[in-house]
Formats: C-alpha cells, sequence, structure tokens
C-alpha cells in the first residue's frame, strides 16, 4: 500500500504545533529530521511538545516507535515504545495525556496481513509510561479519534465483515469500511456506542471546531486504496445531541491517509494517498511493472540486450513418438 511518511515540517506545522509567534502564515520552516524514517507514523501534541508515534517495516511489520518533540530546542528524544506493536492506530489527547485506539497487528502465523484489534492505550508523557485500557467494544483499523468536553470518540475504521470466518483484512479478501461511533469516558473507563457515521469510511481526517467533530475525506469500501475509493464527503458530529448534521461542503479533491490538525478554529487537511493507479496495482502485485510512455523504448531495447546471448539447449527427450 502506497503511504506517504510524515514530514517533520508538515507535521509541526499542521497540527499546530508551532506557537502563534512562530512562523508567518504559509511559511514553511525545516526543522531537526525524524531520527527513524518510516511510513506510517501517527502524531499528537500534548504540554506543548509533539508526539510521533507507530512505523511500519516491509511485511507489514509494526515498529511500535516512540518519539518526542520539543519546538523550543528542535530536538527529539526516543521514548518507551508502544505497549503493543501495531499500526493504524488513532491518537487523540485529553488533560496532558495521550490516548490510542484500535489499529492491526500481523498475524500470529501464516502469510502478511492486517489483523483488526479492539486494545485502547493510554500514554503519560509525564512518566513515559502506557496503560491499557478498557478494550473498544469494535475491533477495527484506521479509525479517526477526537476529544469533546472530557470525552473521546472513536469513528469508523475498517475491518471484516459481521460474522465472517476472515481472521484478517487482506486486499484481495472480503472486509468492509465500518459507521462504527463509541465514546470512551477516561474517568469511569467506560464505553458506549453512539449514532453510527452516516459514511463508512477509514484512513480519514477529523478536527473539532466549537464542540462539534467534524470527520473529512477517507476510503470508503475497503482499507487498500487499490481495491478502495476516495471519497471527499465531510460529515459533521454533535456529541451533545448525539446527531450527525447536514453534509458539509466536500473536499475540493477526495482524498484519504493525509495528515490534519486543528488551528484557530479552521482544519487543515495535507497530504493524500490518490485513488487507485496503475502504480498502486504493481505496488500491490496486481502487475508486474509500470512502463511510462517516454520509457518504453528504452525498456525493450535492455530486455532485447538480455536476450543477446542467451543460449537454451533443447530439453532431452522424455519419450518417443508414438506409433501411428
Amino acid at each position: 500500500m502506497r503511504r506517504v511518511a510524515i514530514g517533520v515540517a508538515l507535521v509541526v506545522s499542521i497540527l499546530g504545533l508551532a506557537t502563534a509567534d512562530a512562523q508567518a502564515p504559509g511559511k514553511w520552516l525545516k526543522l531537526a529530521p525524524f531520527p527513524e524514517p518510516s511510513e506510517e507514523l501517527y502524531g499528537a501534541a500534548a504540554g506543548g511538545k509533539f508526539y510521533v508515534f507507530g512505523g511500519l517495516a516491509p511485511a507489514w511489520k509494526p515498529k511500535g516507535l516512540a518519539y518526542e518533540y520539543d519546538p523550543s530546542t528542535d530536538k527529539w528524544t526516543k521514548k518507551n515504545p508502544m505497549a503493543l506493536a501495531s499500526h493504524h492506530v488513532a491518537f487523540t489527547e485529553l488533560n496532558g495525556k495521550l490516548y490510542a485506539f484500535g489499529g492491526f497487528v500481523p498475524p500470529q502465523s501464516g502469510p502478511p496481513s492486517w489483523v483488526p484489534i479492539d486494545n485502547a492505550w493510554e500514554y503519560d508523557p509525564a512518566t513515559d509510561t502506557w496503560k491499557a485500557l478498557a478494550p473498544m467494544p469494535t475491533r477495527r483499523g484506521s479509525p479517526v479519534a477526537a476529544t469533546v468536553n472530557g470525552k473521546i470518540y472513536v469513528i469508523g475504521g475498517a475491518s471484516t465483515h459481521p460474522g465472517s470466518s476472515e481472521p484478517a483484512v487482506l486486499p484481495a479478501r472480503p472486509h468492509r469500511s465500518v459507521t462504527a461511533v463509541e465514546e470512551y469516558d477516561p474517568a469511569t473507563n467506560t464505553w458506549r456506542a453512539r449514532s453510527p457515521l452516516p459514511t463508512a469510511r477509514n484512513h480519514a481526517a477529523i478536527g473539532v471546531v466549537n464542540d462539534k467533530i467534524y470527520v473529512i475525506g477517507g476510503r470508503v469500501g475497503a482499507a487498500f486504496i487499490g481495491v478502495a475509493s476516495n471519497t471527499d464527503v465531510v460529515e459533521e458530529y454533535d456529541p451533545a445531541t448525539d446527531s450527525w448534521g447536514a453534509v458539509r461542503a466536500r473536499m475540493p479533491t477526495a482524498r484519504s491517509a493525509g495528515a490534519w490538525g486543528t488551528y484557530g478554529g479552521r482544519i487543515y487537511v495535507a497530504g493524500v494517498t490518490p485513488s487507485a493507479t496503475a502504480a498502486i496495482a504493481a505496488e500491490l502485485g496486481y502487475l508486474d511493472d509500470v512502463i511510462e510512455p517516454q520509457d518504453t523504448r528504452p525498456k525493450l531495447i535492455a530486455a532485447l540486450e538480455m536476450l543477446r546471448n542467451k543460449r537454451q539447449s533443447l530439453p532431452a527427450k522424455k519419450h518417443g513418438n508414438p506409433p501411428l
């Protein structure tokens, strides 16, 4: 799956870590590089610092990285790894602590795949410790999470079909986007189901403005872009009334798997995973290669050159001629 590694400049600017006097609107500043470049990184801010988690190695092996970035010193500090190495996890902040929900883990045996989980964790930056919380009612990966008035809302995601015997999510195996909306109360460590998301999706963006939650874009139909479609739908949820409002203005471009953040009463979405293309199909193994038109002649010449001196002797006969 094509994913974009999080660039430090992008994350710090988009997620509002930079203070109001840091840089003028529209100006980008290159900062200290992330110590362990990787794809599938997830960020959250707490106490004036930025935290980056996750990372994904080849064969879909989660790294469980945890780093702290201090914008006042432009320095990174490695922290205790995630309690459960997983990917496509939703993060949010409440009262200086960070909360992680759901995601995917590798199977205990068999070929690589994405096993949806229901785990929930609390990370305390002050003590650099992780604590297990009550599991989510619904197993899912790639949800989004937001905090409103002391409660946390975990929305959407992808999982196997209800009642399915499939243990994991794979591009060519049946699975779905989900509509689950579940509210977590840290004060009581309990969950309750809320009004479902109107448009089932995963890999979405999320933001909170005036105590209302906005779910933006994402991926419908499946978790893998090669067999899914991006959406430009924006939906508004009001936790106070547990209701979804009218569909908001659509995004200018349908997109998923980007970076996002809320700053000054506005929600910013950057980056994108494009809809299915030949390049993505090749990346998923559906095609052997993708040749751009301008590369056709050089590719053919190279292939013919490899055959110039190749010789293949005739194999030994296994049978004589049958009688006629």
